[in-house]
């Protein structure tokens, strides 16, 4: 691949991502007979055929997957360049793409919120999405930070706790459990629970509590939300094993009860996790060190230390 140029990497990768070599030359400000030209360079280079057209619609081959993980691998060291030598000049800048499970989403503005006040020249993006896509979403490079309860396992990863993670049970103020002083997990076996997907750390660390009680419950629905869980509980379906961090405005408002079950609140951490070897530009040590130092004061500012 001797002598292919960093913008016909640019142009290959867009075209790998867009799947159109029409929305390439829109989005890089070229003509289309200029991406297809560039791309037959590339692929004369190269010796082999990068992509396979049937009709309108353009496919990568295999030469053009192994092309595109170096390309990727490329062109981010030349931005995370790009940005130390910035730092170096006396600029003011940088990029941090941060990923939080949905869970996290509650006080992750609140963090960056502090972060921009003290780095306002740098850019950063927030990707809210369930544990499988975020590893997924490290696994490609597409964010740079992760916030999660725990590391992912068959991915190599860096993992620094920050705080505590708080779970609890939740019910609706008026039922009859909300009103006991004191309740042990036995006399939850006949409730009905509200539950996420198998395999999201909350609903993990719920069927470790009750397994390690030998407790047997009953799950009645299992949501795709902690927002919508949170309102099912307030219309009286059910109890919910429930991230502390997620019920500041319901426990505020009178709209759910935490129930003072024995062994809660289970006590989880967060992470803040990294693919093991990425450079750090400086902005993203700035954040790393940020959250590392100041991650439980902010959190227990987003709640409100109640």
């Amino acid at each position: 691949m001797r002598g292919i140029t960093i913008r016909q990497l640019q142009i290959f990768a867009e075209a790998a991502k867009q799947r159109s070599f029409a929305r390439v030359a829109e989005n890089l400000h070229i003509s289309a007979a200029g991406v297809s030209l560039q791309i037959k360079q590339i692929e004369q280079l190269a010796g082999l055929q990068l992509f396979e057209r049937l009709g309108q619609h353009t496919d990568l081959t295999e030469a053009g997957e192994v092309l595109l993980r170096y390309s990727h691998t490329i062109l981010q060291a030349l931005h995370d360049a790009d940005e130390a030598l910035s730092v170096l000049k006396g600029l003011r800048g940088g990029r941090v793409r941060l990923g939080v499970l949905s869970t996290a989403k509650y006080f992750a503005p609140r963090i960056i919120s502090h972060f921009r006040s003290l780095y306002p020249g740098v850019q950063v993006s927030l990707a809210v999405s369930n544990r499988e896509a975020i590893v997924q979403q490290l696994e490609h490079n597409d964010i740079d930070l992760a916030i999660m309860g725990r590391p992912p396992q068959g991915l190599d990863t860096i993992g620094q706790p920050f705080t505590q993670h708080p779970l609890v049970i939740v019910s609706h103020p008026r039922h009859p459990l909300a009103q006991q002083a004191q309740i042990e997990p036995q006399q939850l076996a006949g409730e009905p629970f509200l539950v996420r997907e198998s395999g999201s750390g909350t609903r993990t660390a719920m069927e470790q509590f009750f397994a390690e009680r030998e407790v047997k419950i009953h799950i009645d629905m299992v949501l795709p939300s902690n927002e919508t869980i949170k309102q099912a509980v307030m219309a009286g379906l059910g109890l919910a094993f429930i991230s502390r961090h997620t019920i500041g405005l319901e426990l505020d408002g009178g709209y759910l009860r935490v129930l003072p079950v024995s062994g809660t609140p289970v006590m989880r951490e967060w992470h803040l996790v990294r693919r093991t070897g990425k450079p750090l530009t400086p902005a993203l040590q700035v954040f790393e060190q940020l959250l590392l130092q100041s991650g439980s004061q902010l959190l227990g500012n987003a709640i409100g230390q109640r």
